[in-house]
């Protein structure tokens, strides 16, 4: 597997948390919202499952191999996202500025990137030489 590319499963976690969490920008101001606060709007199901969606991403990260430490971070955020909806109205408004799937993907991305610190320094060096041999 070539370590300089990003996984499939970080990937899929981050278009899904893109959906669930930032995928409609409002006009005119700069805000961005998704999936999870439409849904969540519909009292219990909607928190229900925008919470097994939450999960998918988590999933995606144990299947990457993240340590427990940081899957815990990750269903910690999610269910801290799920018991905020259960507020009524004031969870509503909550859920439009707290994104949990965004700030477990950006867990995800910066693990894996630590991760692959090596491989991806030695394959920008190669770039860098390789463009520096074409200019000069």
């Amino acid at each position: 597997m070539d370590q300089t590319k990003a996984p499939q499963e970080l990937l899929k976690a981050q278009k899904m948390a893109n959906t669930l969490d930032t995928a409609i920008k409002v006009p005119f101001i700069p805000f961005k919202f998704g999936l999870d606060s439409i849904v969540g709007l519909i009292p219990g199901v909607g928190d229900a499952a925008m919470l097994a969606a939450s999960m998918r991403i988590v999933y995606l990260g144990k299947k990457m191999g993240m340590p427990k430490s940081l899957i815990t971070k990750m269903v910690r955020n999610a269910a801290l996202d799920f018991g905020i909806g259960f507020i009524p109205f004031v969870g509503d408004v909550v859920d439009f500025f707290y994104k949990a799937n965004r700030a477990n993907v950006k867990l995800m991305e910066k693990w894996w990137v630590q991760e692959n610190k090596t491989q991806l320094d030695a394959n920008t060096q190669k770039t860098l030489a390789s463009w520096n041999e074409k200019v000069y």
